[in-house]
């Protein structure tokens, strides 16, 4: 018989993502049941609709929760300065977490954390979901295989909409506050692109310069564009170009150069992974299934890593690579000069 484990849902009225979550529970059959601490009860209606027998209960705060209950694995979503107390109390009870990014507002406050998790042997992972799409997972054989020999180089391209910018609901939410967010469009979006291209290298960056700014003047105080440039421990160099530009939907671009080849990858337009080799003019498409990717993937990875299953969707520190790569951005930006990232 499969192993399968309670989870617990850690979240409030500022969720994201909480459809995806829901449906993923729902549909993985190693998730046995669901318990939900949700104060203020905002969204509880909505995970009975969609979780069905499957939520077990639903308590007024983690706390309680975890007095009453013993999940294997916490998920967590919440606003990044709310989620280290989630994840704290989680991992003192116990229980693995899975947690949506950026999950703090600094690294001060999310190393405690990653530190607690490995001296219990737990694992804390963020949500970065894009990591078990088909054409990463092929990607990322091609390069520890050589295919592309000796990596020269990186250029990665992110862009959303600034519509959802202009929207005063969107002014008043956390994810437009710094002191709510710890940041803008790098720690909400830039933070997948900036993880996949180390999770396809298997370099880490490590050093970055760049610079933010406001592009679309709207009264937030987080950045809605970024350019950014770093050194990756193994020697070669990257760019990302990121921001809300354009009117709807989303464009985006993972390049990548090496002594034999390149590949590109255009997530979002019909070409979602190309590659040539030995510089012979041919091109080679990658043409098997897309799915499955997205959230349920990603959240089976992480339950079955509870279960004892599966290795986790990201390390805990993989998870705090990503987090001081973020964060030493926006030290960069800030002062103006080249941040060394540490590899503790």
């Amino acid at each position: 018989m499969k192993p399968q484990i309670d989870v617990a849902v850690l979240t409030n009225e500022t969720g994201a993502h909480l459809g995806a979550y829901f449906s993923a529970l729902k549909e993985i059959e190693a998730v046995k049941s669901v318990f939900l601490s949700d104060p203020g009860g905002k969204q509880t209606e909505f995970a009975r609709k969609e979780l069905g027998p499957k939520l077990s209960q639903v308590f007024p705060n983690a706390k309680t929760l975890f007095q009453k209950e013993k999940p294997e694995l916490a998920l967590v979503t919440m606003q990044a300065s709310q989620a280290p107390a989630a994840i704290d109390l989680a991992l003192e009870h116990g229980c693995h977490v899975f947690a949506e990014k950026p999950a703090c507002l600094s690294v001060s406050q999310f190393a405690p954390l990653v530190q607690k998790a490995e001296s219990k042997h737990l694992n804390l992972s963020l949500a970065l979901a894009n990591r078990t799409n088909p054409e990463i997972q092929y990607a990322r054989t091609l390069i520890s295989e050589g295919t592309l020999g000796k990596i020269y180089g990186v250029e990665l391209q992110l862009l959303a909409d600034q519509t959802r910018l202009t929207k005063p609901a969107y002014h008043e939410s956390w994810y437009a506050h710094k002191d709510h967010a710890g940041g803008g469009f790098l720690s909400w979006l830039g933070i997948h692109w900036l993880d996949l291209s180390m999770y396809l290298t298997g370099a880490s960056i490590a050093e970055v310069t760049g610079f933010t700014a406001q592009a679309g003047g709207q009264p937030i105080d987080v950045e809605d564009s970024a350019a950014l440039a770093f050194r990756y421990d193994a020697g070669f160099l990257g760019t990302l170009t990121a921001g809300y530009y354009l009117n709807r939907g989303y464009q985006s671009m993972i390049k990548i150069w090496g002594s034999k080849g390149w590949l590109e990858m255009l997530p979002f337009e019909d070409r979602p992974l190309e590659w040539s080799v030995n510089h012979n003019g041919k091109r080679y498409r990658f043409e098997k299934s897309l799915e499955p990717r997205g959230y349920t993937p990603a959240v089976r990875k992480a339950v079955l890593a509870a279960a004892g299953e599966s290795e986790p969707l990201l390390s805990s520190r993989e998870s705090l690579r990503i987090i001081r790569t973020i964060y030493a951005f926006y030290d960069a930006a800030r002062s103006g000069k080249t941040q060394s990232i540490s590899a503790e």
